[in-house]
């Protein structure tokens, strides 16, 4: 898996850290809170979106929410900073994964469809900041994942071509966003995802339950299964 690569990015929430559940808990007390009702294709829909992308959504599809698409967002980050701070936490093996990438001097970024103030409180809060040469958030791109756009500033700022990058990623969309850079794409498993579980594998190049599995080899290639 990571044999001839330079760089290593991340996916943060769901690959990196254990963070999916806040969002649907946050949907659950906005919608509840303005009277909304999800459709049934919202987690499909808004897979991948950025931040920005995601708040749009709601102003579109909801017509009885009578608020900007700042408004919006500014309410999620109000709910969601001190969740991030207080409650994320790194995936099982990440930190030795991490450690291990920076003592062979691989270089190090985050991709995430997240906003820039959350995906910061979550790694200054887990000490996480001094691993990363390059962050980028969704709001510093013009295409949400699955475009490619993330991915391909990430390895800009890195320096490293993007078919030397290996990328993680826990669903669909993002798992297209690294293949559509270039590069080659591990699936994450995480809880929220798990239903989509055979199509991560169709589309990713490998698979692991966690980042232990990397340092023991016993992950899973994929490309091959049906």
């Amino acid at each position: 898996m990571l044999k001839g690569k330079k760089a290593v990015i991340f996916d943060m929430d769901g690959s990196l850290v254990d963070s999916m559940w806040i969002w649907t808990e946050v949907d659950r007390i906005y919608m509840e809170k303005y009277g909304l009702t999800e459709p049934e294709t919202f987690h499909k829909d808004i897979e991948g979106m950025s931040y920005v992308e995601t708040a749009q959504y709601f102003v579109d599809t909801f017509h009885t929410l009578d608020q900007t698409v700042e408004q919006v967002m500014q309410e999620w980050r109000e709910m969601t900073v001190s969740l991030y701070a207080t409650k994320v936490f790194p995936k099982p093996g990440a930190v030795e994964f991490l450690d291990e990438m920076k003592r062979k001097g691989v270089r190090l970024g985050i991709a995430t469809s997240n906003d820039r103030r959350i995906a910061q409180a979550a790694l200054d809060a887990r000490g996480l900041n001094a691993y990363f040469d390059s962050v980028c958030t969704s709001d510093e791109v013009s295409a949400g994942k699955p475009a490619p756009d993330m991915y391909l500033k990430v390895a800009g700022d890195l320096g490293v071509d993007p078919g030397a990058c290996l990328v993680f990623e826990d669903v669909p969309n993002g798992i297209l966003a690294g293949k559509n850079a270039g590069m080659e794409v591990c699936a994450v498993d995480d809880a929220f995802s798990r239903k989509y579980e055979r199509e991560k594998k169709r589309l990713a190049d490998y698979f692991i339950r966690d980042f232990y599995e990397i340092m023991d080899e016993s992950y899973e290639k994929c490309g091959v299964m049906e």
